[in-house]
């Protein structure tokens, strides 16, 4: 469980640093987005192996609806990350859809894994994005957003690549003995 804990610490920390220590991020320059950047990889692996090495309490499993809502919630997560990047119409309103959907994406898979190492990893994520926004919204408290155009092509590429993603994802869910679609 302490590898898990490592790696979830690890990734607020890395992403943090440039809000709690702007001066000396900046001062870094190439060589800190060099350094975020091993820190984060090293974060990923040590969630992903912590996760797997860990065990705890169990107090619910998956069942067909959790899947089924989890599997909705991840769609739209994917789809606000298709949509940040494409600066879809979305985005006029909602100020930190990449971040939006990362933590909607933590929350859906607090649903169907009902465990301890679950909390550690999804809940803590789900808090890093929470706290992520607001650390963004205190110190850039000015917000425009995007203009448009927002043309429908761009809806309709965001939407296309979230339902592929999410295909690719199960699959790769799938192949590592996580069935995301059903029994």
């Amino acid at each position: 469980m302490l590898i898990l804990i490592l790696g979830v610490a690890l990734w607020w920390g890395a992403h943090l640093f440039k809000r709690a220590a702007p001066g000396t991020r900046a001062g870094m320059g190439e060589k800190g987005k060099r350094l975020v950047t091993a820190v984060l990889i090293a974060s990923v692996l040590l969630m992903i192996l912590g996760y797997r090495m860990s065990d705890g309490p169990y107090w619910w499993g998956a069942s067909a609806p959790l899947k089924g809502i989890n599997n909705l919630l991840v769609l739209a997560a994917f789809y606000l990350f298709a949509a940040a990047g494409m600066k879809t119409r979305i985005t006029r309103s909602l100020r930190h859809p990449q971040l939006t959907g990362f933590a909607l994406w933590a929350f859906a898979h607090l649903l169907p894994n009902g465990d301890l190492p679950s909390f550690i990893l999804f809940g803590g994520l789900l808090l890093w994005a929470l706290a992520e926004m607001a650390a963004i919204n205190r110190a850039e408290p000015g917000w425009t957003p995007p203009a448009g155009p927002f043309p429908v092509k761009k809806e309709i590429m965001a939407v296309v690549g979230a339902v592929i993603v999410m295909l690719v994802v199960g699959l790769v869910h799938r192949g590592l003995g996580y069935n995301p679609f059903g029994g």
